[in-house]
């Protein structure tokens, strides 16, 4: 039976991994091997048999970033079970987090259509836009403006149309 006084202790334990593993990191892995690493998160199996640590890399390519992360795991793994007061330490496995990279790829298309819809607003400023609004009325002549159909009586455009 689940205990309610502990609700979420698998989540506090992935954070703890991540705040003990991304201080060996820093300590332990040089920068010029790895580049600057960035941990993003933990997932934990529910018998913490097994984590997935995903990171970000700046510096070094994903791959090289990956070989050295996961040939360090094991070392890390040992320092995890001296700090941890749990009964299973978990085989740590390290991932590329892209949701970083496809937050940007997002926000790049977000400001692309901003920008595409602020010129499309200035088009129809200048009236060059899609649609003119003093020509779309209906009854009204190309080459009519606005203020002659105004002037003419209803009757008279209602005919036309």
């Amino acid at each position: 039976m689940k205990s309610a006084a502990r609700p979420q202790r698998g989540q506090r334990v992935a954070d703890q991994i991540q705040r003990d593993l991304a201080q060996m990191i820093q300590r332990e892995l040089p920068s010029p091997r790895a580049g600057l690493i960035t941990l993003t998160g933990v997932e934990l199996t529910p018998d913490y048999a097994h984590a997935k640590v995903y990171f970000t890399v700046l510096g070094k390519d994903v791959a090289t970033a990956t070989q050295v992360l996961n040939h360090k795991a094991g070392h890390f793994h040992a320092v995890l079970f001296k700090r941890l007061s749990i009964h299973t330490v978990p085989r740590l496995v390290f991932v590329h987090d892209t949701s970083v990279e496809k937050g940007f790829a997002i926000d790049r298309l977000i400001a692309a259509a901003v920008a595409t819809n602020a010129a499309g607003r200035d088009n129809d400023a200048v009236g060059g836009g899609a649609i003119d609004s003093a020509s779309s009325d209906v009854g009204m002549d190309k080459g009519a403006s606005a203020a002659d159909v105004d002037a003419t009586p209803r009757a008279t455009r209602k005919r036309e149309a």
